[in-house]
């Protein structure tokens, strides 16, 4: 498998690549653009942060709300240790037994034609995580951040890749899949660097692509912003169809009806739970069925799509930092390499068990200190059989830790303890 080089590695984050460059006859020597991005990710993030302090003098990512994103991240790419992609996956198969044509994987004309079919199919995908609910069980994930900076490019749900597939499946009707390879993962890595505030306008460039202007409206949560701008590269699918809208109050961002959590676990499957028991309310199998299919607002004598009447009035709320003391480990890749499935599994677990320990300090929930002791307590025997180790090895010490945390902003003395609870039904005032 061809490796890109560091230039055109960082040019992939911006779909600046050419089709000489980025066209190749199997699958297998498609590079892994997603996976070599790792460090462009962080070198952007860190430039976001720097410029974000020199610009408004303070920092544009919370410790909190941003390590929630990179875990929702993380957790979003643990299928692909014991599986290659859907997408791809699914793609491969009815290429194999259903194409109708078989374009030329070197022609540059292939390469446009697959770059504006993902794109398209990706509207499409995108539209449909917004007004089919049980898709936007999945989908809310990526939207349940109340800021926008590069760390919530990262925030993906670990479910929506098992339904997006089916709206890729005709391209493979004449496409080959290792453009397809290429192109599913440079729509990917295009979003990435939309999501900021630092950059507002882009002129021209406005008209045809998706941008950080574009980009932060779709992330919204104020009423002209809801279920506008899906588009992935280009904004012209929106213009076609009628869901553009320009930014112009300035945009609240996150869910309408914010879940204020940061345990990994809840932030990933709470909607599937909550639909489950709205679709227990109704006592026909059609409205129970609708509550599913429907979009996520819909209630029996609404359109398909609902409302928003019962949407509560955007404000900002306060944030919350995350407890001080957090120590990080890594798994030893080298050992890794040749683990059984079985034992990747194990690692599998480990990493939500750390995620979720992690969510559930920053929510101050009861039953972190126990949590956190079984995950110290795996993490010691792991370290013992030498499947993980500590970055610093002269570090590796016994270490007492006290963990504080600071609640920022002005609230309401009553709701001080449980201003971030689910059950205070108080107003909290910016």
């Amino acid at each position: 498998q061809k490796s890109p080089g560091l230039q055109q590695g960082f040019r992939s984050m911006f779909f600046m690549l050419t089709p000489n460059e980025s066209s190749f006859q199997k699958v297998e020597a498609v590079p892994q653009y997603v996976e070599q991005a790792t460090p462009f990710f962080i070198g952007l993030m860190v430039l976001e942060l720097l410029v974000g302090v020199l610009k408004t003098g303070g920092s544009v990512v919370t410790i909190s709300d941003g390590l929630t994103s990179i875990s929702a991240g993380m957790v979003s790419r643990l299928p692909m240790l014991l599986m290659r992609g859907c997408e791809l996956s699914a793609y491969m198969y009815v290429w194999d037994h259903y194409h109708l044509v078989e374009l030329p994987w070197d022609s540059a004309w292939t390469w446009w034609l697959t770059f504006l079919g993902v794109d398209f199919c990706y509207y499409w995908v995108h539209r449909f995580a917004h007004e089919v609910a049980v898709l936007w069980a999945a989908h809310q994930v990526h939207h349940s951040s109340e800021y926008y900076n590069l760390t919530t490019a990262l925030r993906q749900s670990l479910t929506q890749q098992f339904t997006s597939w089916i709206f890729y499946m005709p391209l493979a009707l004449a496409l080959p899949p290792s453009i397809f390879a290429v192109h599913i993962q440079l729509n990917l890595l295009y979003q990435f660097w939309i999501h900021t505030e630092l950059i507002r306008d882009l002129g021209p460039l406005e008209l045809i692509f998706n941008t950080p202007k574009h980009h932060r409206v779709h992330h919204g949560r104020n009423l002209y912003c809801i279920d506008k701008n899906y588009g992935g590269i280009l904004i012209i699918w929106d213009r076609i169809f009628g869901t553009f809208a320009s930014e112009t109050d300035k945009v609240i961002y996150g869910l309408v009806f914010p879940i204020r959590r940061f345990e990994i676990l809840h932030v990933q499957f709470h909607y599937y739970l909550y639909l489950w028991k709205k679709s227990k309310i109704y006592k026909t199998i059609i409205h129970k069925l609708a509550t599913f299919f429907n979009g996520p607002s819909w209630k029996p004598g609404k359109s398909r799509l609902g409302d928003h009447d019962d949407n509560p009035k955007v404000c900002i709320i306060p944030q919350r930092k995350m407890p001080s003391g957090f120590i990080t480990h890594h798994f030893d890749t080298r050992k890794t390499q040749m683990l059984s499935q079985l034992t990747v599994l194990g690692m599998t677990c480990y990493i939500l068990l750390t995620l979720t320990s992690l969510g559930f300090i920053i929510d101050q929930r009861p039953r972190a200190a126990s949590l956190e002791m079984l995950r110290c307590v795996i993490m010691v025997t792991m370290h013992r059989y030498s499947y993980i180790k500590p970055f610093l090895p002269l570090l590796a010490v016994p270490t007492e830790v006290r963990p504080t945390v600071v609640c920022l902003g002005t609230v309401e003395t009553c709701c001080l303890h449980c201003c971030h609870t689910d059950s205070c039904q108080k107003p909290i005032h910016d």
